[in-house]
């Protein structure tokens, strides 16, 4: 671990991370999009180059292997230019034939059932109340049950829902699918969670994990990624309709050549290679434990203050809390206050708008930015008073 991001222990055992000497002031404490490091952004600058050259070739090389190293997997990692959204519809096309079933937790799994819909597939939908975790009796009873009516192609789950805060224990859910129903295939959205927390996508059995570049990663917004397991490839060579942009077999064919088959988005690669780089600097496990400290510090600092969390105990996000707000505050004047300090947090989600408010503690956030946030809502409250 470099000098910038080692971190120490004090006496009660806890770390204290020390931040990066170059580390600008942290401004967004939502669940995305995230505050980009100026070195990150300043590399969309360089001069155009061709998207069929050597050097961007060699560009994408680089990202893609380095991607492989955080996705923990030997599988082939796709990026295309998109939004988490759209590797969820691709995923649909390119996994499943006939049926899916959706658990649904949130907003973003509600989204995936709704894409699942949307590419005319029999999306089976099994919903699970909000601010609760999916789990791997959930999964098996659900499985159980549809497979009576026939074979069941795949399931999708979102890991971390950004609406609520929950994560769902995700490497218990794939054993749960592979003893019911080994050939049915499992979709996992880590759209805010991926970088923050360890995914291990070989060593759980995963077939796809998709996410995308504006949440923990850190990256601008506009790319997507997903590593893809070669069972599912070989399923979607069986199967109609999976169009042509995001079809997996082409996507496949090109990144071979470390290249996509329409336009790569050229600057977005720059600055994730930029991003990338910055990543390892600190090091995967220190990453992993820095967002893990800040999610326990904002759960600390929220409980102290009598502030109830949202989600459910033992399945708290490592990258998002959703504290709730049942100390009443005017959730839009906190944050007309804090942008006044160029800081901002999120409101609720949906039906939580105004009962909760989500910060979002990922990419470039370290405990000495909570630290000057959590000061500025003590002022906040104190004036409230």
């Amino acid at each position: 671990m470099n000098a910038t991001t080692a971190n120490m222990t004090t006496d009660t055992g806890m770390e204290l991370f020390d931040t990066p000497a170059d580390k600008p002031a942290q401004r967004l404490f939502v669940p995305g999009p995230t505050d980009v490091h100026p070195d990150v952004l300043a590399a969309q600058d360089a001069p155009m180059i061709g998207h069929r050259s050597e050097e961007l070739e060699s560009l994408f090389g680089k990202c893609t292997e380095q991607l492989q190293q955080l996705y923990h997997t030997e599988a082939r990692v796709f990026t295309v230019a998109a939004s988490g959204s759209g590797m969820q519809e691709a995923a649909i096309r390119n996994a499943v034939n006939r049926r899916v079933i959706n658990f649904v937790n949130g907003a973003f799994s509600r989204r995936w059932h709704d894409v699942s819909v949307g590419c005319d597939k029999e999306a089976i939908l099994v919903e699970v109340p909000w601010c609760t975790a999916i789990k791997p009796a959930q999964v098996e009873d659900a499985l159980q049950t549809a497979l009576a009516g026939g074979r069941v192609d795949a399931i999708t789950v979102v890991h971390n829902e950004t609406s609520t805060g929950v994560a769902s224990p995700i490497e218990a859910i794939a054993a749960s699918v592979r003893r019911v129903s080994p050939h049915t295939l499992i979709l996992v959205d880590a759209v805010s969670s991926f970088s923050g927390t360890k995914l291990p996508f070989d060593a759980w059995g995963l077939d796809l994990l998709l996410t995308s570049s504006q949440k923990a990663l850190a990256v601008p917004p506009g790319l997507a990624f997903a590593a893809v397991s070669d069972r599912l490839i070989d399923g979607a060579a069986s199967l109609s309709g999976r169009g042509w942009y995001f079809d997996f077999l082409q996507l496949d064919k090109y990144r071979k050549r470390n290249t996509t088959p329409a336009t790569p988005a050229i600057s977005l690669l720059r600055a994730l290679s930029v991003q990338l780089d910055r990543i390892f600097a600190e090091g995967i496990d220190a990453r992993y434990a820095r967002h893990a400290f800040c999610a326990q510090k904002t759960h600390t600092w929220a409980t102290q203050h009598n502030f109830g969390l949202m989600a459910e105990a033992g399945y708290e996000s490592p990258t998002v809390t959703t504290v709730e707000n049942n100390l009443g505050l005017d959730i839009a004047a906190l944050n007309r206050f804090l942008g006044e300090r160029e800081m901002q947090i999120s409101n609720g989600y949906g039906q939580y708008k105004g009962k909760a408010f989500r910060i979002g503690h990922m990419g470039e956030v370290w405990p000495s930015d909570l630290d000057q946030l959590f000061r500025a809502i003590e002022e906040f409250m104190a004036a409230e008073r």
